[in-house]
């Protein structure tokens, strides 16, 4: 794939300044850093009577203050553990049932014309391999993924760079959903995509929403605007802290109405992050009605020849990253958490039970790797390393022995719920009864299609008692259900709800 226009005139086009001021109210941006240091310097923990209160306003799946969200910061992380970690499953639970959605990232590119210190791609970073896969390339990759693996949903990250056009974008998406693998008994093939990609236009995204994606995400890495500017050289185009600020309400009025937002932990002060995450969501429900899909919180991990990762001043250790899960489960009810393969095995299994929602598995995260099937991580060809390499097989036998079930439902998005018609769900509770059911028939398709008999064994107690829960709870939808399941068992596939 060649580049469409020269770099300088790709750059020059990049931004419109527009397209960050209709925003703004009363001409400031959203994040209000002296509102964030007020809240953080003033809260204290809350007494019993108090913190019942937050939560109970929790559990109702109502958004929390930044005032009320401080308060919780200030609780010491053992009391935190004891009294607020089962209440984070228990929203968790009530949204979501107690299924884990899964998924497998896409490197397309490791090209950039970004400088950000802390990242292995940064163009500055001569020692990179650089790699753009072709279309052929993609559906290599999906063949595996899709065919070997048994992934239904991918994130496809794209860099900053004009090869990397919204063209490519269109071109490579449409590969990925054109590839159709014969698994076991059906056929098998990525039924959502989901995009990690810069910033981009209004009239891009509306090109990009046609393309039928999943979630758009794109990750402030820092919401404080000093140490930001600090990491992001001026002149490049990651250094305008506003354009990227402003992303997800370009994609909303660009059709995307699934949006995903994240902070990168390790550049600034964890609790304040919190609160900017809080804010970006409180700002998202007063200007569209709803809130993002799903929030993201990678940690800084080691990246090829970037010192600035072994010597980052702001590292979360273990407690405060599970803390800080556990207050944006509670900040932001109704929302979906990530957490990704960057984590050891340790922290990623006891993340769950904060209120995690989605996980990524056999992750590849190095240009062309799939198709290679390596095992090994080669850093001149990937922005981090990985912390967690365990194959899909292994982390769906490792949840079944947690109790949860693994979903690869994309149901919701192919039934246009979605937007404020999903977040309502959410809020009330009953996406959850959707999401219990198709997380049964798609559980099904990957057990019957895909797993080893180590986790075969363990899948089919844990379908069973799905299905004496659904018999219990929902009697109304349990005589459809087993008439879609039965139909699975015998090899029909993409039976939804």
């Amino acid at each position: 794939m060649g580049v469409f226009q020269t770099k300088e005139t790709w750059l020059s086009n990049r931004i419109s300044e527009d397209e960050i001021t209709r925003y703004f109210v009363n001409e400031k941006a959203f994040i209000d850093d002296a509102e964030i240091f007020s809240a953080l310097n003033s809260a204290k923990p809350p007494d019993k009577a108090r913190l019942k209160d937050i939560l109970d306003k929790a559990l109702a799946i109502k958004t929390l203050s930044i005032n009320e969200t401080a308060e919780l910061i200030k609780l010491p992380n053992d009391v935190f553990e004891k009294e607020v970690a089962p209440v984070c499953l228990e929203i968790k639970k009530k949204v979501y049932d107690n299924r884990i959605v899964t998924f497998a990232p896409l490197y397309l590119s490791n090209y950039c014309v970004n400088n950000c210190m802390y990242c292995g791609f940064r163009v500055d970073n001569t020692l990179v391999k650089r790699v753009h896969l072709g279309i052929d390339e993609i559906k290599e990759e999906i063949k595996v993924l899709a065919g070997k693996i048994g992934h239904k949903r991918l994130i496809v990250v794209y860099g900053e760079h004009p090869i990397n056009s919204i063209e490519y974008m269109e071109k490579s998406i449409n590969a990925i959903y054109s590839v159709k693998e014969r698994g076991q008994f059906g056929e098998s093939g990525i039924r959502r995509v989901n995009v990690n990609a810069p910033p981009l236009r209004i009239d891009e995204l509306r090109r990009l929403h046609k393309m039928g994606i999943g979630t758009y995400q794109v990750f402030q890495e820092t919401y404080h605007r000093q140490t930001y500017e600090q990491l992001h050289p001026v002149g490049t185009i990651k250094g305008n802290y506003l354009w990227r600020l402003y992303s997800m309400h370009r994609a909303m009025d660009g059709g995307i109405d699934d949006v995903g937002i994240g902070v990168l932990l390790g550049l600034y002060d964890w609790r304040f992050e919190v609160l900017a995450l809080l804010s970006h969501a409180i700002e998202m429900e007063r200007y569209f009605g709803i809130g993002p899909h799903t929030i993201s919180f990678p940690r800084i991990e080691p990246a090829f020849n970037t010192p600035f990762t072994a010597n980052a001043k702001y590292k979360v250790s273990d407690d405060d990253f599970l803390k800080f899960i556990g207050l944006i489960r509670l900040a932001v009810p109704y929302t979906g958490l990530i957490i990704t393969a960057r984590e050891p095995k340790e922290i990623r299994d006891k993340s769950f039970a904060y209120g995690v929602t989605q996980t990524d598995a056999s992750s590849n995260i190095g240009l062309g790797g799939y198709s290679r099937e390596e095992s090994e991580q080669h850093g001149d060809m990937q922005q981090f390393f990985l912390g967690d390499m365990r194959s899909l097989d292994e982390l769906i036998r490792d949840l079944a022995d947690m109790g949860y079930i693994t979903s690869f439902c994309t149901a919701g998005y192919r039934c246009g719920r979605t937007g404020k018609k999903i977040m309502d769900l959410l809020k009330t509770g009953q996406e959850g009864r959707f999401c219990k059911l198709n997380a049964v028939l798609t559980f099904r398709e990957w057990v019957d299609d895909f797993a080893s008999e180590e986790t075969k064994q363990k899948a089919e107690a844990l379908i069973n008692r799905e299905i004496g829960e659904i018999r219990q709870l929902m009697p109304d939808m349990f005589p459809k259900l087993m008439e879609y399941y039965e139909k699975t068992k015998s090899g029909r596939r993409d039976l939804y709800f």
